[in-house]
């Protein structure tokens, strides 16, 4: 079966006026981006297009012998050091030198900052990406008494992947550039502490099965996945039965669908919650970033599409829920603060005392109250998108990544409108159903991603005609 993608850009867009019987029914929402159907016994199901891979953590998290306890500090790799996760791993680091130790960092081009971490955490080896810069990073450090060695290029972030010291390797680069350095790592027998999601979004079908050969772990960082992982803990086999994931709503949670053809940059980049980088913020906008978590959840935890839900939380305080067979509903809560995940990465199965004076506690009192209502397609058919693309599995997944990508930085450059996104999204899938590998090498994820980027980049000029 395949999928059914009837959507052309001279079309009238079906995305804002799909009616919806549930909104969370996402097997059975009509429009452009479609599964074809099979009858199977009790009722209808949705075809997939191949056996999904064993996910990393199948509804249960339970440690096994061979999870090592630390009597010294446990020594970890970061790569993408200087962006948000590296700085805040870095911060856990500073705060828990007794329990963590670094013995190599990985960088793009921030010279001053990678210099500053160089000095203050004294890693065995440094990766800079941008080669370019080897000069000005050795001046950086001209005056310090500590040179660890420096490898420039991909060669170097993957050493710094495979560092033969680290345990741990905490994966914060962005984008389809964190896979190979990630397989290194998975190669070299180091568990990973996952805040890349293309790892999972795009390379599951190849990462997962590598893992497994390799006996490592992958620990969710991510807030939300990090909440799951954190509930299922212990779980017996079998018990879990749904996932609920949560979400702000974005910035335009409030607004009517009529509205949504109208938006500019300046009201995507309004998170009414949080202060973000423009990829994520706009993705929140577009609740992007919701269903790209249900693709991660699927392949972390195991549960297929119909039991993974979205809820929009707006007070974030809630992480994420797990349904058990008995009807049990369990959630993680907490201050939004990325620095709990991923410590939790770090230290599993242990948890570690964090002081109150630079760890925010929750206080549910001072709180009040918390609320919650359904996700809604209509406003939001990004969600209808991830849910079809997910069920078509293989490289579709991570071509729907790659076009969002770029088509956000197109309506970032204010070159196509706001609902401009979901049509390239579209229709880029749409194109690639045609070659779709259900079991992709990794040379083949890369080749899509990069595929795929050209081609949403190539629509540009048909939706401005259109429009």
């Amino acid at each position: 079966m395949a999928l059914n993608l009837a959507f052309r850009a001279e079309a009238k867009p079906a995305f804002l006026s799909d009616t919806f019987k549930s909104n969370n029914s996402f097997a059975k929402i009509p429009g452009r981006l479609s599964l074809k159907r099979k009858f199977c016994g009790g009722g209808r199901r949705v075809y997939c297009l191949q056996t999904p891979p064993s996910s990393a953590w199948p509804g249960t998290a339970i440690p096994d012998e061979q999870t090592w306890k630390w009597d010294s500090p446990k020594p970890i790799t970061i790569l993408g050091s200087t962006g948000s996760i590296g700085t805040q791993t870095l911060n856990i680091v500073d705060e828990h030198s007794d329990k963590f130790n670094v013995v190599a960092l990985a960088a793009g081009s921030n010279i001053s900052l990678l210099a500053e971490q160089i000095k203050k955490f004294r890693p065995q080896l440094v990766g800079l990406r941008n080669e370019s810069l080897i000069g000005e990073l050795k001046e950086a450090l001209s005056d310090s008494d500590y040179k660890p060695e420096i490898i420039p290029g991909e060669e170097g972030v993957i050493e710094a992947a495979r560092h033969p010291d680290a345990a741990t390797v905490v994966t914060g680069i962005v984008g389809c550039a964190g896979l190979k350095p990630t397989v290194a790592a998975i190669q070299a027998g180091k568990d990973i502490a996952l805040a890349n999601k293309e790892t999972m979004i795009a390379g599951a079908p190849f990462i997962l099965p590598l893992a497994q050969k390799h006996n490592i772990k992958i620990l969710p960082a991510d807030s939300e996945h990090s909440a799951i992982f954190q509930c299922i803990q212990g779980l017996p086999e079998g018990a879990l039965r749904r996932i609920i994931l949560t979400g702000s709503g974005g910035a335009f949670r409030t607004w009517p669908v009529e509205k949504m053809k109208d938006i500019k940059v300046a009201d995507a980049l309004k998170h009414p919650i949080w202060s973000l980088g423009r990829k994520i913020t706009i993705d929140s906008a577009t609740q992007f970033n919701k269903g790209l978590e249900v693709i991660e959840a699927h392949y972390l935890f195991g549960l297929d599409y119909d039991h993974i839900e979205i809820l929009i939380h707006p007070q974030s305080i809630i992480h994420s829920l797990i349904e058990t067979q008995d009807s049990s509903v369990i959630a993680q809560l907490g201050v939004p603060d990325m620095r709990i995940p991923l410590l939790y990465t770090l230290s599993w199965p242990d948890r570690i005392y964090c002081s109150e004076l630079t760890w925010p506690r929750l206080d549910l009192a001072e709180l009040a109250s918390l609320t919650f209502q359904p996700s809604d397609p209509v406003k939001f058919p990004s969600l209808r998108l991830c849910y079809a693309a997910g069920r078509a599995g293989g490289t579709m997944t991570g071509v729907l990544s790659a076009a969002n990508e770029k088509a956000v930085e197109l309506f970032v450059d204010e070159k196509i409108r706001y609902v401009d996104i979901f049509k390239i999204v579209e229709l880029t899938c749409e194109e690639h159903q045609k070659e779709l590998v259900a079991s992709p090498s990794l040379e083949e994820i890369l080749h899509y991603d990069e595929w795929a980027r050209n081609y949403a980049a190539g629509l540009t000029k048909s939706l401005v005609v259109a429009a």
